[in-house]
Parts: structure tokens; sequence; C-alpha cells
């Protein structure tokens, strides 16, 4: 009977979410706004009676919309695209989180709420609903936008940084205090997750889908892609993680693969049906009875969440040096809360130090957000062009001012050659230790779970410590030597910038040599220090520990070489996926075709062992943005592909079908030619 509850459930959310979006399509109004509305109908709490039996069921496939909504924004906000806009994200964000829990924690007081209430609103208020946003942009068909790539950096910070509120929340409920230790562990641990996730992601996905991809079956890839999809989101769920924050960074990932035009196509029905479920159920969070009866607070908390939110991630976009028209659309973007605000409301009641009012207002005021988002985002240009009517010329004139000096500062700190080394050098060890902060949390959590008890069977756990910390140290070792000539190389640089020769004079080389091995002194002593903290607690004893020191030292040279060429090759795969991976969108970016098609000339080019298209998908060959060219057709036995797509593998003995003008033709041919032979030296 379960099963007939469930289908009938799903049935009722499907035909009433369906009905009411042909409705609201009819209407002309947000899609987003009939999902929530078809909710609140079926709900619980409207009679004359709930059509819904099982509530938990839809909240269910309501995650799996969530995940599958933010993997799809994943795919589409590549990491290069996250690599630009990420300083005004974090301005933007940082700025809207300090002002949105000050406001929310004085509203608060100003209603006579206790302390605890007034904090916990103030985290409900300060982070912007992602599902909300993505849902409303693709809607209304502005994703690829200028504004929406900010919104999209801007949600993920957000995301990221909720995180750690909600486990500084959790230690602030049961302790009434928290340490400056406890919030460096929490982003150590948050760090370490991202950046393994990341650079491991980047190096295995993509190899992966690739191999999958040549069996040319969409099945075998949508499953796939799915497995990895909600794999890793139970990663994160199983860490304490948040499950949207997985499936963005995996989907960033998958979007750095070749394949990733086939992937979008593949989804989009699979994100459409589980997002809608989504929506939907929000609704049926909706209590009419204690929104009327908390009225008054919901009322002024929503009107104070559209205005700071719209004020603050303008004024945090503005400042990072972006121009005010695309400022304030972010703005108007980013006026709602949503699903972190349930989750951190949802735990003061479970610490049992908020009040129970603060749920159903918090569900309150994110539904009417929700209502409102849609028509702030619809009517962002209106009101844009009202503020540039409006505003005074000489106030417009200073902010392009400034717009344009930051512009500057920054192109000039780019010319920077030391300074830019300096920096690269030093993210590269950032990310390096990362790596190795992983490699212990993750042995200190095996032995806390004791989730390997053969390693006892040895000798107890002095002998499971010994071997833990031990391969702990192994796995490390290829990361930790690079880090160490990373760290050479830093210090040669900083010795060198810092003693010049007009102030050293003769001795110049020596101080810089004196300087230089101060500085990687100092740094190797912190990073043991660093890794004698990160494995206190899987530290066998002290015999045990210089045996296994010993053993270490002698592994790291006689795997030295081995260990630079495992590092080298991991360098390389990472660089080879960035380099190679084709634009999500790239296609709509490329350079129109010939306006007359009387300019336009067919040719045939044959693909030779040699050539550098062999084994190549088109779209990866980006042929039409270079050359401005179009294949039209592939000849291949036994038969010939017409209009090919993107994701179409080329291979010796092919023949492309070029559509483009001489000039055209002649820069496909270039790229397309196979090398030719080097003469045989005489001799």
């Amino acid at each position: 009977m379960h099963g007939v509850t469930f289908l009938q459930d799903l049935a009722i959310v499907m035909i009433v979410a369906g009905l009411v979006t042909v409705l609201f399509h009819r209407l002309k109004q947000p899609v987003v706004l009939g999902y929530i509305i078809a909710g609140v109908i079926i709900g619980p709490h409207t009679p004359p009676f709930p059509l819904i039996a099982d509530e938990h069921a839809i909240r269910t496939l309501s995650e799996l919309g969530v995940i599958l909504l933010l993997f799809s924004l994943g795919l589409e906000f590549s990491l290069r695209k996250l690599r630009e806009v990420g300083p005004t994200a974090l301005i933007a964000a940082l700025s809207a989180i300090a002002f949105m829990m000050w406001a929310g924690y004085v509203l608060g007081s100003a209603f006579g709420w206790s302390r605890m209430d007034s904090l916990f609103l103030g985290a409900i208020l300060s982070i912007s609903s992602t599902t909300i946003v993505v849902k409303t942009l693709e809607d209304q068909g502005k994703t690829k936008e200028e504004f929406a790539r900010f919104i999209f950096g801007i949600l993920i910070v957000e995301d990221i940084l909720a995180i750690v509120m909600i486990a500084l929340l959790s230690g602030f409920a049961t302790t009434g205090s928290f340490t400056p230790a406890d919030l460096g562990m929490t982003v150590l641990k948050l760090a370490a997750f991202l950046v393994t996730l990341l650079l491991v992601g980047l190096i295995i996905v993509p190899r992966l889908l690739e191999y999958v991809a040549k069996f040319k079956s969409n099945e075998m890839l949508l499953v796939s892609v799915l497995g990895l999809c909600f794999g890793v989101s139970l990663l994160a769920a199983k860490l304490n993680y948040s499950v949207a924050l997985g499936a963005f960074l995996i989907g960033a990932i998958v979007a750095e693969a070749r394949q990733i035009h086939r992937i979008e196509a593949l989804m989009e029905p699979v994100r459409d049906m589980f997002s809608a479920v989504f929506f939907v159920s929000i609704g049926l969070l909706i209590n009419p009875a204690l929104i009327w009866e908390h009225a008054v607070p919901i009322v002024i908390i929503t009107a104070v969440v559209v205005v700071g939110q719209a004020i603050t991630c303008s004024f945090g976009t503005f400042i990072a040096g972006n121009d005010m028209r695309t400022s304030l659309r972010v703005g108007m973007g980013l006026a709602q809360i949503g699903e972190f605000s349930f989750i951190i409301a949802s735990l003061g009641l479970s610490l049992n130090v908020t009040s129970k009012f603060l749920y159903p207002i918090a569900v309150g005021v994110s539904g009417l957000t929700a209502l409102i988002s849609p028509y702030l985002v619809r009517n962002s240009d209106r009101l844009v062009d009202l503020f540039d009517r409006k505003a005074p010329a000489g106030l417009k004139t200073y902010f392009n001012l400034y717009t344009g000096w930051v512009s500057k500062l920054g192109a000039t700190g780019r010319q920077n050659v030391a300074f830019g080394l300096v920096r690269k050098l030093s993210w590269q060890i950032g990310l390096n230790m990362m790596l190795v902060v992983a490699v212990f949390l993750a042995a200190v959590f095996i032995e806390q779970r004791r989730l390997l008890p053969w390693l006892q069977l040895a000798g107890g756990e002095n002998t499971e410590k010994a071997l833990l910390w031990l391969l702990a140290m192994l796995v490390s070792l290829p990361v930790l030597i690079a880090v160490f000539r990373k760290l050479q190389a830093l210090a040669m640089l900083l010795a060198e910038i810092g003693v010049t020769r007009a102030t050293a004079g003769e001795q110049t080389q020596v101080f810089r040599a004196v300087l230089s091995n101060i500085i990687l002194t100092l740094s190797c002593s912190a990073l043991l220090l660093l890794i004698l903290l990160l494995s206190s607690t899987i530290l066998p004893s002290r015999n045990a520990l210089l045996v296994l020191v010993l053993v270490l030292i002698a592994g790291a040279i006689l795997l030295q070489r081995s260990s630079v060429r495992i590092y080298a090759k991991a360098q390389v795969a990472l660089r080879e996926t960035l380099a190679q991976a084709p634009d999500p969108h790239h296609g709509k970016q490329d350079r129109p075709m010939p306006k007359l098609l009387r300019d336009a000339m067919l040719r045939t080019i044959p693909i030779g062992s040699n050539s550098p298209a062999a084994g190549k998908m088109i779209g990866e060959l980006r042929i039409r943005s270079e050359s401005g060219a179009s294949v039209v057709g592939i000849q291949r036995e036994p038969a010939s592909i017409i209009n090919p797509g993107p994701d179409e593998d080329l291979r010796p003995g092919d023949e492309l079908l070029l559509l483009g003008t001489t000039e055209q033709l002649d820069a496909a041919s270039k790229l397309l030619a196979s090398p030719s032979p080097e003469p045989e030296m005489a001799g």
C-alpha cells in the first residue's frame, strides 16, 4: 500500500503543478510562483482536506530536485568562470552576510525576542536562495547574461560561508561561545574538502567520462553522470556539508569534460521534473493560518530582506569594481531567502535554543520573497533605467570614475611579474597543503570511526595508529616533495625581491643566500609543525614514531624521483583538463557565418593519421571560432554523417565537408593539416 500511496502523492503533485504552471504561463507570470501556489493548494494546511498523504516522501523527492538543480548549475558555471568572478563574489557575499546578520539581530531585539532568537534570525536572513534564483533566471532566459555570472558566484560563496556559519551556531548554541580555534578548524576542514574534491575530480572525472562516452550510449553516460552527482552529494552529506554544495562542485568538474554538450542535453528533462517537485514542496510547508498569526513580523522581515539584500549585494558588487548597472541587477536578483534558512531554523529547534515561532516565520518570509523575486528579476532593467534617469549626473560620474580606477588598479597589479610569481607560488603551495590536510583528516576519520579494524590485528591500537600515520605520510610524499621544491623557489624569489644591489652592494648574493635559507628553514619548520598538529590523534608511541621517521626518510630518498614523476603527471593531467575542456556554451560565442550564401564555398579536407584533429571532438577543435568555417558533414564508411554535433569524434580516414569563404576554408585547412615530415639530414 505504501507504493500506491507514494504514486498517488506524486501523481497529485505533478498533475496540479502541470495545471497551475500552464495557467501561469498563459497569464505570463513566473513558473516558480505557479509551483509554490500548487504546493499551497494541495498542502496539509489547505481545506477541506489534505491531498498529500506522505509529505516525507515528497520532501525526499524535493531534495533530489535541489541536488539536480545545483548539479545543472555547476554544468553551466565552469571553474574558469568561478575564478573570474571570485573576488566580486567574495566581497558581495561577505557584505550581504555581515549586514543581514546585524539587521536580523537588531530586528529580533526590536520585536522583544530573546538573544538566541535574534541571532538565529540574523543567520536565517543572511543567505539567499540558490534554487529559487537559478530557477527564476532559467525561466526568464537570463542565465547567460553578465550579471547572472556574478549572482551564481555570490550564491556559491554564500553556501560555503553558510556551512561555516551553521558549525559556529551549533557551537555557540551549546556552549554559549566559540573559540578562534573552532573557527580555524572548521574553515581548514572545509577548505581541504573543497580543494581535494576539485583537484582529484579534475584529474579523474573527465577521463572517466571520456572512457564511458566511447561506447556511444546515452543511457550509459547519463547513469554514470548521475552516479557521480549523487555519490559526491552523499560524500558531502557524510562529512556534514551541504548536499547542494557537493552537487554544484561535481557539476563544475563535469563541465570540464569534453562531453559536456551531450551531458547537458541528457540532464535537462530529469532536472526539470525534480526541481518542480522541490518548489511544490516549498508550498507544502506554507501554513496560511500561521502566516496570518505572525503576519506583522513576516511582512516587516520580508521588507528588510528584499531591501537589505538588494542594497548590500549591489554595494559589494560595485565595490569590487563592476559598473552600477550590473551591480544593481545583481542586487535585485538576490533579494530572497530559501533552503539554508530552513536548515538554520531547524537547527535552532533541534538544539532547543530558539522559540517555536521562528521556523514558521522563516517559511513565511521565504515564501513571500520567493513570490516577489521573479518580479524583481523581470523588472530589474526598468529599475536600473529609472536609476539612470533620476540619479544626479555628478553621482554617476563618480561611480564611473571609481569603476575605471579599480580596473586600472587590477591591470597594474598584474603587470608586476615578480609579485605575480610570488602570488602564484603561494597559491600552489597553499593548494598542495590542503591536499596534505585532507589526507591526514581522512586518516583521523578512519581511526576514530574504526573503519579498518583489521589494522589492529597485528598489535592493537598503537599498531593501527602507526600504520595509518605511515600510510598518510606515504600518500602525501609526492605532494610534500613538491611543496619543498616550491618553498625553495619562493624563498629565492623573496630574497631577490627583498635584497637589492642598491642596498647590499657587493654582498648582495651573500645576503640573498642567507635570507633565502632563513625563509626556507622557517617555512619547513612551520610545515613540520602543521603535520604534527594534524596527526596528533594518530601518532604512535615515541619509539614507533622514531622507527617510522627513519623508514620515511629512507623511502623519501629512494622514491624521490618516482614521487616527482607522479606529481608531474598529475599536474600535466590537470592542466590538460583545464586547457582542452570546451566552454559549455562556446557555440554561442563563435564567429557568425557569412551573411551572403553566395560568398560561401564547400571544401573537403581529409583527416590523416598524423592530423592534430584525429581522435578529437569537433567542439574541442573550435574550428568555427578559430577560422569561421563550419563542419557540415563527415564522409565515413559505411555511412556519411550530416550536420555532426560538437561531441562527434574525428577518426583517421574521415573526410570533413566544410562550409565558408575561401579565407575561412584556408584557415581551417591549416588547423587540420597533418604536420610535414622533417627532411632527413645528409651524412
